[in-house]
């Protein structure tokens, strides 16, 4: 039976009632009801698929905001919650499309233009998103989202001094951010810039996050009266990024290193597994936090951490620890055992290739564009071993030719 007027206007206020307290779960299926009873009410769809985007329906909702767009075409909000909906959806184009209908509705709206420059930027048109993203900021010079994005933006295009300048706005807003602290730290770092960028990259201890944390104070670089204990932030320290970490960076401190069992067999220092009890520790440090702990700059860096294995003299394998196809016709060695027994390593930047060039033995790291900071600006050979040679991923004749010899 047809629902009277009386009838879904009293659950139409109710329903309100519930959304305006919080209670999205008990409004929606009343607005349901009313948009049923309502079919060409824009209002009604409005309501609804807005409850259901508080409740993370977004498929569900995205029919009654597309039928509220339609009814309310000069409703603004209508358009930007549409957008919303479809760009959680992953349907950009369409998103973009209705964020341009509310920019024709509400000219020189700043999250307007913030927003269609995050759909431009999820399309692949970074120059327009770009401009966006100009736009929004001519509007609203401190406006937070923008300035992020723009900075993300401009960073992955390779402009970090424009980045850098959002970043430090940002900042100004809100200095004690520690996401857009470590954002820039990690920027700064990239180019090189260790004495700016260390202090902002301590922030990544300051966000949530899975990392490892023993339950010791943290090292400020003081003197200590009991042992100190250097360990990786993963939250698995068999993981490849943890035992890299422990490669790279357990050295130039008096300290026990806490690592798997994997390393442990082959670092020739005081060691802790994870679990052990902390008794006789007074304090431990994060290992990527040595660097600005201990004032390392990446042309002075403490030599590389002891092993138990020496390299052999008259090795003649070849170390492939890459996901780049081998040239033919030579004798791989794919085993991290038998690293020791190899006369070159090829790798990317992952524990194999670290143990190799601790050792001693010739190394060819290939790194991406997006290579961790460590490595700062690309340059042929590290500092941070003797036998490091540093490739690009683009540099495939480059790396042929070094094969060759």
């Amino acid at each position: 039976m047809p629902l009277s007027d009386s009838q879904v206007q009293a659950l139409a206020r109710d329903a309100i009632q519930r959304a305006a307290a919080g209670d999205f779960a008990a409004a929606e299926p009343l607005l349901a009801q009313v948009a049923e009873a309502r079919p060409n009410s824009g209002q009604a769809h409005h309501l609804l698929g807005q409850a259901r985007l508080k409740l993370g329906r977004f498929v569900e909702a995205r029919e009654p905001l597309q039928r509220a767009a339609a009814f309310l075409p000069r409703e603004v909000a209508a358009q930007v919650n549409l957008a919303g909906c479809l760009t959680v959806l992953g349907e950009h184009e369409a998103a973009l499309a209705a964020l341009d209908r509310a920019t024709r509705l509400k000219p020189g709206d700043a999250a307007i233009a913030h927003n269609r420059g995050r759909t431009l930027e999820a399309l692949d048109r970074a120059d327009e998103a770009r401009q966006a993203y100009d736009e929004a900021l001519s509007i609203d010079h401190r406006l937070m989202p923008s300035l992020v994005a723009r900075a993300n933006l401009l960073a992955a295009h390779g402009d970090w001094i424009g980045a850098l300048a959002d970043l430090d706005m940002a900042l100004t807003n809100r200095p004690d951010d520690a996401a857009l602290k470590l954002k820039r730290g990690e920027l700064l770092l990239q180019q090189g810039d260790w004495l700016r960028g260390l202090p902002d990259y301590e922030a990544r201890l300051e966000g949530p996050g899975k990392q490892y944390v023993p339950d010791l104070p943290r090292w400020q670089g003081e003197p200590l009266s009991g042992r100190l204990l250097i360990y990786p932030e993963q939250a698995d320290i068999e993981s490849d990024a943890a035992l890299r970490d422990t490669l790279m960076l357990a050295r130039g401190v008096d300290a026990v290193v806490q690592c798997g069992a994997t390393l442990a067999a082959w670092l020739d220092a005081p060691a802790a597994h994870r679990g052990d009890p902390l008794d006789g520790f007074a304090a431990a440090a994060p290992l990527r936090s040595l660097p600005y702990l201990l004032d390392w700059t990446p042309m002075a860096l403490p030599p590389p951490p002891s092993l138990r294995a020496t390299r052999e003299r008259n090795a003649e394998a070849i170390g492939w620890f890459t996901a780049a196809p081998p040239p033919a016709d030579l004798a791989l060695e794919r085993d991290p055992a038998r690293i020791a027994h190899c006369r070159l390593v090829v790798g990317d930047d992952l524990w194999p290739t670290h143990l190799a060039a601790a050792l001693g033995v010739s190394t060819i790291m290939i790194v991406g564009r997006s290579a961790d900071w460590l490595w700062g600006p690309r340059t042929a050979r590290s500092t941070w071993y003797p036998d490091l040679e540093l490739i690009g991923a683009e540099e495939t004749e480059r790396l042929a030719a070094r094969l060759v010899r």
